[in-house]
């Protein structure tokens, strides 16, 4: 009896041995605060990972830029350094202007029309993102994106020479259009920009408003609804194939999970998030008459110079996006 207990206890030690031989972590850099719901969504993402896979994968989320800055964070995932990460997407409309799709001035500025964009364009995206080395996982959308400034704006000349954030190619050219100087800084880096008057002002969604207290540095929130930005994460191409199929397929059921309960949230915050601007003092109004329509003007030039660029696969995704609407 004590020879098969000590078989049985050996035997035992073994397979726990085995089971955390073949346990692996994942890095997961961020680029927005912890309190975030991407961020959140993200948390949420690791831990139904961790169950579905039994502890064969822990992913550990890094957020606010901690372990890669925002712009850092996609090669970081090409190269291998970290397994997995998320980035807004139209950051790297210069690599391929597929990736621009969300951030074509007021061409999708709802939430469903975000997503029915998005899945007209998901095959491409992911043939891109494997010809980059990467593996595509889900996507969540932020609230549409609107304009912050220190001061009341009435026309797109009222932009002329303000100093203004860019952090993608579509923010860039409206500062251009606009007259703006428009200036690279990342999420993380926002708020001492705004209090060093690096920039004074910015295109994003209420959220970002939020997790920088804006209120503290501009006084003005324009609701123009431009576009709704997009956050994607995706996995190390070598990381992926590396895994077994069980522990793929958890990822998979886990991303599309987390894109489904992501959408839901930040339907449910967005008017959470314009309130709170409002609570803080924030003039927070829809833009006049004569700001929209310059705005849109810049829009249409901006959708031609995209298709443009984007050749006959964008031309093929945006008509098959306006015949389904």
């Amino acid at each position: 009896m004590r020879i098969k207990l000590t078989v049985l206890l050996g035997a035992s030690a073994l397979g726990m041995a085995a089971t955390a031989a073949h346990a692996e972590q994942w890095d997961m850099p961020l680029a927005y605060p912890a309190s975030n719901f991407h961020s959140e969504n993200a948390a949420e993402f690791a831990v139904c990972v961790k169950d579905k896979t039994g502890g064969k994968l822990t992913i550990v989320t890094h957020p606010n830029g901690s372990l890669f800055a925002g712009n850092d964070i996609k090669r970081a995932v090409q190269t291998g350094q970290a397994q997995i990460g998320e980035r807004v997407t139209s950051a790297h409309e210069n690599e391929n202007p597929i990736f621009g799709i969300e951030a074509i001035p007021f061409l999708a500025s709802s939430f469903d029309a975000s997503d029915k964009l998005w899945n007209t364009a998901l095959d491409k995206m992911k043939q891109v993102l494997d010809s980059q080395n990467l593996v595509y996982v889900y996507s969540v959308p932020w609230p549409a994106s609107g304009f912050y400034t220190k001061k009341a704006i009435n026309t797109v000349d009222d932009l002329k020479g303000i100093k203004f954030r860019a952090y993608n190619a579509a923010t860039a050219r409206i500062a251009e259009l606009a007259g703006m100087i428009p200036m690279q800084i990342e999420a993380a880096e926002l708020s001492q920009a705004l209090a060093t008057g690096v920039v004074d002002s910015f295109m994003t969604s209420s959220t970002t408003g939020v997790d920088t207290k804006a209120w503290e540095q501009v006084s003005h929130f324009y609701d123009v609804q431009a576009w709704l930005p997009r956050n994607t994460v995706f996995v190390n191409k070598r990381a992926w194939n590396g895994l077994d199929d069980s522990t793929r397929a958890a990822i998979t059921e886990c991303g599309d999970i987390m894109q489904k309960t992501g959408l839901e949230k930040v339907k449910g915050l967005a008017a959470k998030y314009i309130q709170t601007l409002k609570d803080n003092g924030m003039t927070v109004e829809p833009p006049s008459p004569e700001l929209e329509a310059g705005l849109a003007k810049f829009g249409e030039v901006m959708t031609e110079e995209w298709l443009k660029k984007a050749g006959p696969d964008g031309k093929a995704i945006i008509d098959a996006y306006k015949a389904a609407n």
